[in-house]
Formats: C-alpha cells, sequence, structure tokens
C-alpha cells in the first residue's frame, strides 16, 4: 500500500537564501540587515497569501521609513534567492513516485515565483499529485486551512498524509491538523520514515 506524502518546498525540496544573495538583498535597500529581516519577515505572510510584489515591497519600506531606490532589482534579487533546488531531493521526488508513492507539495511562495519553479522544474514538479501553493489558495501555512486545502486536492484525509516540513511551527500545525509531520532533515529521514511508516503489500 503506498503511502500519501506531502513535502514543504523550501529548506525541504529546494534551498533556502544563500548567505551571498541575503547580503545582497540587504545592499539593494540601503538599510541595516537587522532591520531589513524584521520588515522582510513581518509582511511577508500578505505576500504569500497573494499580495503583489509591488504591494510587498510597500509595505516593507514602509515598515522601515524608508525608500528603495530600485525596487525592481529588489524583486528580481529576491525572486532569485528563492530559485534553487536540492538536487539529493529532487532525485528522492522520483524515487517515491516510481515506488509508487501519492506525492503532494504544501508551499508558502510568492506568486511571482510560481512560474519560475513551473517553467523551470516542470519534470519533477510533474511527479506530485497535487501542486498546492499558498498565494494560489490565499492562506499560508501554519493556518489550518491549508492543510485541509492540500489534503483535498490531494485526494486524502489528513490521517493519511505523511508531512515533512523544515519549520517546527508548520510541523505542530499539521499534527493538528490530523497529518503525521515531521520536521525535515535529510532525504535519509524520509527514506527511513517512509520505510518505516509504509505497510509491507
Amino acid at each position: 500500500m503506498a503511502r500519501v506524502i506531502v513535502f514543504d518546498l523550501y529548506g525541504v525540496i529546494a534551498r533556502t537564501q544563500p548567505e551571498q544573495a541575503r547580503r545582497d538583498l540587504v545592499e539593494l535597500a540601503g538599510v541595516s540587515g537587522e532591520a531589513f529581516w524584521e520588515a522582510y519577515w513581518a509582511c511577508r505572510p500578505a505576500y504569500d497569501a497573494g499580495q503583489d510584489s509591488a504591494g510587498y515591497w510597500a509595505a516593507v519600506a514602509d515598515r522601515l521609513g524608508a525608500r528603495f531606490a530600485d525596487v525592481p532589482a529588489l524583486i528580481s534579487a529576491d525572486l532569485e534567492s528563492w530559485s534553487h533546488v536540492d538536487p539529493a531531493m529532487v532525485a528522492l521526488v522520483h524515487e517515491l513516485a516510481d515506488a509508487g508513492h501519492r506525492l503532494g507539495l504544501l508551499s508558502n511562495i510568492v506568486e511571482d515565483l510560481v512560474p519560475v519553479w513551473e517553467s523551470g522544474h516542470a519534470q519533477w514538479l510533474g511527479r506530485f499529485s497535487s501542486l498546492t501553493f499558498s498565494c494560489r489558495i490565499g492562506v499560508a501555512k501554519p493556518d489550518p486551512r491549508a492543510y485541509r486545502i492540500c489534503a483535498e486536492r490531494i485526494g486524502a484525509d489528513p490521517v493519511e498524509v505523511l508531512f515533512f516540513d523544515d519549520n517546527e511551527t508548520n510541523v505542530r500545525a499539521a499534527r493538528e491538523a490530523g497529518m503525521t509531520a515531521e520536521v525535515f532533515t535529510s532525504a535519509g529521514q524520509v527514506r527511513r520514515l517512509v520505510r518505516e511508516d509504509t505497510p509491507a503489500r
């Protein structure tokens, strides 16, 4: 019997922002790093839930009491910083799909990044039965609605889902929604837990 496995994207299959990309964003913004990142993340939930990029960066500037000299450059640098995969995890996606597992993706992601992934990573994204993007459903993790929508889209009851996310808050929320959920650490961890959790045929 195959297992229903749902992955977060960033910090699991995709890499989080490289340090150089983070430094580049701070330099483009022209404000101190600590203040920039506080505003960047404080304003992010609305962006993840579907706000347009211009509105997001206007909110960040407003929170900082600043004016950005080149918003298009900030938008471009930000999108590029979130566009890198972990090859080991891409290989695992193919491996699990080949083994007959039903796969889903549940990601907090901004609208501008969706076409980047869909155009550049169609081969492995095509192995997923469902793609649930926060910007397309209007809610982001850890909102319980995100997990319910994800389960509905993959055609499973939450109790049938094994979910991996690198954020402990999101993992707790998934468990409260009825899923089996684990804080992601590695491809090896996923293989072990899937093997232990999958009933023998």
